[in-house]
């Protein structure tokens, strides 16, 4: 018998594949629990179309992704911070600044979790890594300053 999985099962399948199970396991395990849908036309149809929506939506995200890399690849941001006579940082410029910083000079809204950047703890300019969905990443520069 033909299913589409509703969920991950253990050495069957992932969910939203068609697979071939017997009768008796689709009957008696897989529709009881809700772990999948008997393959009807109108179900592979569905499952066509979320396939298709899917598709769509990381193809529109990759293009969004490659945009933004090249609008902020190569730029500076600047970011001001207080320091001591000798130049040395209170604290440390973080990569929510940075997020912050993106947003306001560039108007391109970066996670603060996808800034790696080394320790910035003096005035200087610091080369930083914006990672984008899908393995798209672009690389700026952070100039911390006064």
């Amino acid at each position: 018998m033909k299913v589409i999985l509703k969920e991950d099962v253990k050495s069957i399948g992932k969910k939203g594949t068609l697979v071939t199970v017997s009768d008796g396991y689709a009957r008696n395990f897989l529709f009881p629990r809700g772990l999948a849908i008997e393959a009807t036309a109108g179900a592979l149809g569905e499952m066509k179309s979320k396939q298709d929506s899917e598709r769509y939506r990381l193809e529109q995200e990759l293009i969004l992704a490659k945009e933004n890399a090249a609008k902020l690849s190569g730029k500076t941001v600047k970011i001001t911070a207080k320091a001591g006579q000798n130049g040395k940082l209170f604290g440390s410029v973080t990569s929510k600044e940075i997020s912050e910083g993106i947003k306001s000079q560039y108007a391109i809204a970066v996670d603060k979790r996808k800034i790696e950047v080394a320790d910035i703890k003096n005035f200087g300019t610091y080369e930083a890594e914006v990672k984008f969905p899908q393995g798209v990443t672009a690389k700026i520069n952070v100039q911390v300053g006064e």
